[in-house]
């Protein structure tokens, strides 16, 4: 992998420039192992997780509310929450030996596993539905990632990678089973940022979803620092999605036990629901226990009220993100329209950032 070239081409330039000293020696195949993993943790601990927060006055006046924080998860290095997974999977890959991931991925995803595999040396192979519309898959290539196509949904990329994988044995980096421990773990870290900067948990967590990783990993961060007596409170979870394009949302509003798979016919990507798109949740019935076991809730939620929520949030906030990743604050504002919520702290993650 050149990856001089690499950091010549991509949007990470910057960020790839500032941190050469550490890719240069994690991806040297040349150094010990103990060598490489020790210059990626230094860069993973420097460069992803402990994003900002700041706090929506314009919001907080807008919806009489008193405190209203948001999580910027926008500021991790590709802009989006899922560096904090892609950096733990590429760890764990390095730690083994591996040399070749995949991942199925509509864009983010793909994006921050490429990064982390560029800074780690590893070889990325990334399977996308043929109909995605992401503007992502160009800097995938960037990182020196390949790109490989798939007839039908995100679900079926998913079992193309998990396929090629048993059979050139390559590492296996896609949610679920084997890799749900490392995710969830990277996910509990957000609630753990968030205690340190409110010193207890808020009354609400409110997070766009799709899979329900992220959802769940904060759920029990959050179970977790409750143990151990630091929280006097497990927030309600909330979750927000596409208007019926996502089965945990559709679970929840109609009292299901559990999570249905949706009609994989009738799901349709746009260019602003593309990252919460999804017919099949293998996280589903745990982020569906999660939301119900602290009262939370899910909601749906249109494209256009993505993006006037998202223009809001630049005009007034001046902060400038995905539509897609006001889901989550949708479904917050929309139960405080229809209920009234309480004077209490509230906590919004922002998972993405309008390219530049």
């Amino acid at each position: 992998m050149n990856l001089v070239n690499a950091s010549e081409d991509t949007p990470f330039r910057e960020f790839l420039q500032h941190a050469a000293a550490s890719v240069q020696r994690s991806s040297d195949p040349a150094r010990t192992l103990w060598e490489r993993l020790e210059a990626f943790e230094d860069l993973t601990d420097s460069e992803v997780g402990d994003t900002t927060m700041l706090r929506a006055r314009h919001l907080e006046r807008e919806y009489g509310l008193r405190q209203i924080y948001l999580k910027m998860e926008g500021s991790n290095p590709t802009g989006t929450q899922k560096d904090r997974i892609a950096f733990a999977q590429v760890h764990d890959a390095l730690q083994q030996g591996q040399q070749t991931l995949t991942a199925a991925s509509c864009g983010n995803y793909g994006v921050a596993l490429a990064l982390a595999c560029h800074i780690a040396g590893l070889h990325c192979i990334i399977y996308v539905p043929k109909d995605s519309r992401s503007k992502r898959l160009q800097v995938i290539r960037s990182l020196g990632a390949k790109l490989h196509f798939v007839e039908g949904p995100y679900e079926d990329a998913l079992s193309h990678s998990q396929e090629q994988a048993k059979v050139e044995g390559w590492y296996d980096a896609n949610p679920g089973e084997a890799n749900l421990r490392i995710q969830l773990e990277a996910y509990e870290q957000i609630a753990h940022e968030i205690y340190d900067e409110l010193h207890d948990a808020p009354a609400v967590v409110a997070i766009p979803v799709s899979n329900g990783t992220t959802l769940v990993g904060l759920y029990r961060g959050f179970v977790r620092l409750s143990r151990r007596g630091k929280v006097s409170r497990i927030p309600r979870m909330v979750a927000g999605s596409s208007y019926n394009k996502n089965p945990i949302v559709k679970a929840f509003r109609r009292g299901l036990p559990s999570c249905e798979d949706l009609d994989a016919e009738l799901i349709r990507e746009s260019a602003v629901n593309g990252p919460l798109v999804n017919w099949r949740s293998t996280e589903g019935n745990l982020t569906l226990e999660a939301i119900r076991s602290t009262q939370g809730w899910a909601e749906d939620v249109t494209d256009r009220q993505m993006n006037a929520l998202a223009r809001f949030l630049r005009e007034e906030e001046g902060i400038n993100i995905l539509p897609a990743s006001t889901a989550g604050l949708h479904a917050f504002l929309s139960k405080h329209r229809t209920s009234g919520l309480e004077a209490d702290r509230y906590v919004i993650l922002l998972t993405g950032k309008q390219p530049s």
